[in-house]
């Protein structure tokens, strides 16, 4: 039974529950794309997809809008996939178990995915109403966004002939997004040496924390498990000697980690034990409004494996204490906006070394630079080297805007007040297809989406509703 059918609009959320039904994470988006080849299939709509499962819709103009400019709406296929803690779906196989609780749609256990199916599960709509007067539709739905905008940066826009694109992938109602940061993600690898250590296994976890979107979140001071746990390493090794066997959390480069944890070979456990008890006092007043579920738990076992030797150990320690994170510089001319920040989101561990992850952000391409040397320098001295994928740029506010004068009308007529026009902290696909296409009118937009990227993640009905009035009348007054 469809747990959203009762739900109005009904047509997008019905679109929407098909969507959640499909696996979508990022890399694993073959089988959405199918489903949106066979939705223009069975319509009869012009359709491309390409090898990276990008798909592009196109539904002509309706009688009276053959002469207007055509319409972009765009939105991704892919989410990131996140669970709470004792949660067993397999979300590469799964698809999720939604729920209504008043206002908002859920799912249980899971992140919702509504960054971004409900822009998919919106343009959908609009390609299968026919009673909507709109002119030439031009639906894009990239891929595997969430991991560096990886499908927008290959998609061929040749069949698009619109300059006017509504991007469906912002998270608060009210907020029109006209410019965004560029970005990479930067992954550091450190090789380490191995030795036989005698002393007591031990695993150090670092747990509970709040987590978040590591653009548009990363500026409320959140705690970011890899490096906290490196600065309880850091004290353990002060009260004993002490090696590591291995370091792990965190699941994407672009959610501030809400876990990490170590094994460790400690000479005296109860040295180890007694200095993760004072420091979790101390975290958790650091962060006591910002993650108030913070916990730093030690048991006894750990792997089997051979541990680090004590200089591997001590560049571990050193890689998690000393490379930046967080913000980095607040913007000068538009007050309250990050510039350039970075999280270091996932952290692996292999036999002859460990992998740090970061997603960098920034508004200015030369501070972004800037990051990228620093993880460079700092990771090369201690022996490691960096490899950067993703690289985008950033996109830029333009003030000649006619789609976006077009949209602050629609919205006083509509809410009643003004529309709060601004630029964000976080990677938008506008900025690549300002750099594909000339010319590009594009404003950001979307319904509230509270918590993305947690397991928390839960969307407005009501929001979702209002969006989609809004929406369908500026496509009306698109002539």
């Amino acid at each position: 039974m469809s747990v959203l059918e009762q739900l109005e609009p009904k047509s997008v959320m019905s679109f929407f529950e098909q969507m959640c039904a499909i696996p979508h994470g990022s890399r694993n988006t073959k089988a959405i794309s199918d489903w949106c080849v066979a939705f223009a299939k069975e319509r009869g709509l012009e359709y491309h997809q390409d090898e990276a499962n990008n798909v592009i819709i196109i539904k002509e103009a309706t009688p009276g809008y053959e002469s207007a400019e055509p319409v972009i709406l765009q939105g991704h296929l892919d989410m990131v996939c996140e669970k709470a803690a004792g949660c067993e779906k397999d979300m590469n196989r799964e698809g999720l178990d939604l729920a209504v609780d008043g206002d908002y749609v859920y799912a249980k256990g899971t992140t919702l995915g509504g960054d971004d199916g409900i822009a998919v599960a919106m343009a959908m709509a609009v390609l299968d109403a026919d009673d909507l007067p709109h002119p030439r539709v031009e639906a894009v739905f990239t891929t595997d966004e969430e991991i560096g905008l990886l499908g927008a940066a290959v998609l061929d826009v040749s069949p698009l002939k619109g300059r006017k694109m509504l991007n469906l992938d912002s998270e608060a109602e009210g907020i029109f997004t006209v410019s965004c940061a560029g970005g990479n993600t930067s992954a550091c690898a450190l090789p380490v040496s191995r030795e036989h250590f005698d002393g007591t296994a031990l695993t150090i976890r670092v747990e509970g924390l709040t987590g978040g979107h590591s653009g548009a979140e990363i500026h409320k001071g959140r705690a970011n498990a890899n490096m906290t746990l490196g600065r309880v390493l850091q004290v353990a090794a002060k009260h004993s000697a002490l090696r590591i066997q291995s370091v792990a959390g965190g699941l994407k480069d672009n959610a501030i980690p809400v876990a990490s944890k170590a094994c460790v070979v400690a000479a005296d456990a109860a040295a180890v034990k007694a200095a993760a008890a004072e420091m979790e006092t101390a975290l958790k007043n650091e962060f006591r409004v910002t993650d108030p579920q913070l916990a730093v738990v030690v048991e006894d076992g750990c792997t089997d494996v051979v541990p680090m030797d004590a200089a591997s150990t001590e560049k571990v320690i050193c890689m998690l204490t000393c490379m930046p994170n967080g913000v980095q510089a607040m913007s000068a001319e538009i007050e309250g906006l990050v510039q350039t920040s970075l999280n270091l989101g996932i952290l692996t561990t292999a036999e002859q070394e460990v992998r740090a992850g970061f997603c960098v952000r920034s508004s200015v391409d030369s501070q972004k630079e800037m990051l990228k040397a620093r993880l460079e320098t700092l990771i090369g001295i201690l022996g490691g080297s960096v490899t950067f994928a993703g690289d985008y740029t950033g996109w830029q506010y333009q003030e000649n805007s006619p789609l976006r004068d077009l949209m602050v009308e629609v919205y006083r007529e509509q809410y009643g007040c003004e529309p709060k026009v601004e630029a964000i902290h976080a990677g938008l696909e506008c900025g690549l297809f300002a750099g594909k296409m000339p010319g590009l009118d594009c404003v950001s937009i979307g319904p509230d989406l509270l918590e993305i990227h947690t397991p928390r993640e839960k969307m407005s009905i009501s929001s979702v509703q209002r969006i989609w009035r809004f929406v369908t009348e500026v496509l009306k007054r698109s002539k």
